[in-house]
């Protein structure tokens, strides 16, 4: 097995406790709304708990509805706060900010849709609560991502 291979299955099963990590402490970070605060919660419960849309004991399968929840949820905290701030308590590797965008991106096409549409209305519902109206795309493709894919 190459190394490059065994860094990415590393952070592949990394991947959920540090993005839980990441929650726990954007949550007690005082420059996070209280609403982002309380939509992290329920994405980390979420993650947490094993019995959901798909069961996490499906493995694999089961742990990309709870990756594509916390991944738009955090799209959401970046969009409504400096994406810095998620910088600061990242303690895996690479920028977080590009990882949540390709995760979040990723899950969604691995996704069944009306599962994705659940999930999704979840994030988006917090918004017309606040009387915002509608949140807008959560994901927004950018020209030029494959072209830029590091060979491996």
């Amino acid at each position: 097995m190459s190394r490059l291979t065994k860094r990415r299955l590393k952070n592949l099963v990394l991947f959920i406790p540090n993005m839980i990590l990441l929650c726990g402490r954007l949550m007690t970070d005082s420059r996070v709304p209280g609403t982002e605060r309380a939509l992290v919660a329920g994405a980390v419960i979420y993650a947490i708990i094993p019995f959901d849309l798909i069961p996490d004991m499906v493995p694999f399968v089961g742990q990309i509805d709870d990756t594509y929840l916390i991944a738009i949820t955090l799209l959401r905290l970046m969009d409504r706060t400096d994406p810095q701030i998620v910088r600061e308590h990242w303690s895996g590797g690479g920028d977080v900010v590009e990882l949540i965008r390709s995760t979040a991106a990723l899950a969604g096409k691995l996704l069944p849709k009306p599962i994705k549409r659940i999930l999704t209305s979840r994030v988006e519902s917090a918004t017309r609560r606040e009387g915002r109206g509608g949140l807008g795309p959560l994901l927004v493709a950018r020209p030029g991502i494959e072209e830029q894919r590091r060979p491996d």
